[in-house]
C-alpha cells in the first residue's frame, strides 16, 4: 500500500470503495477472495480480512456462504454520497472560511474554478 500514515486496512478499504464508485467493480459482483486481496498487495490476510469486514459492516460488501463476497446492491450510492459528504467536509466548507476570511465571494471562486489554467 501507499500510505505510510495510515492503516493499510483503511487503505484497502479505500481502494476497493474506489472501484466500487468508479464502476470497476459494480453491485453484486465479487470481488477477490481475502488470500487474493492478500497476495495482490503483499499483505497479510488479517489485514485483508479487516478491510473487508469493515466494508460488510458498512453494507457494502455481504458473503454467500461457500462463495465469497459480494458488493451490496446499492453500495455506490452508499459510498458516492459518503465520499461526497467527506469531499464537502474536508476541501468545500475550508475553502469557503478562507474565502470569508479574503474577502472573496462565491462568484468569485466559481470564476476561478471556471478559469483554463493552460
Amino acid at each position: 500500500m501507499d500510505d505510510n500514515s495510515r492503516p493499510i486496512f483503511l487503505q484497502l478499504a479505500e481502494r476497493l470503495e474506489n472501484d466500487i464508485i468508479s464502476g470497476l467493480t459494480p453491485e453484486e459482483s465479487q470481488i477477490p477472495s481475502i488470500n487474493e486481496l492478500a497476495s495482490f498487495h503483499r499483505i497479510n490476510p488479517a489485514t485483508a480480512l479487516k478491510a473487508v469486514n469493515l466494508l460488510v459492516d458498512e453494507g457494502v460488501l455481504y458473503k454467500k456462504r461457500g462463495i465469497g463476497m459480494f458488493v451490496s446492491p446499492g453500495a455506490r450510492g452508499l459510498l458516492t454520497k459518503r465520499h461526497n459528504q467527506n469531499f464537502r467536509d474536508e476541501y468545500v466548507e475550508p475553502l469557503k472560511l478562507e474565502a470569508r476570511k479574503l474577502g472573496i465571494s462565491i462568484d468569485q471562486i466559481i470564476q476561478m474554478l471556471g478559469k483554463d489554467n493552460a
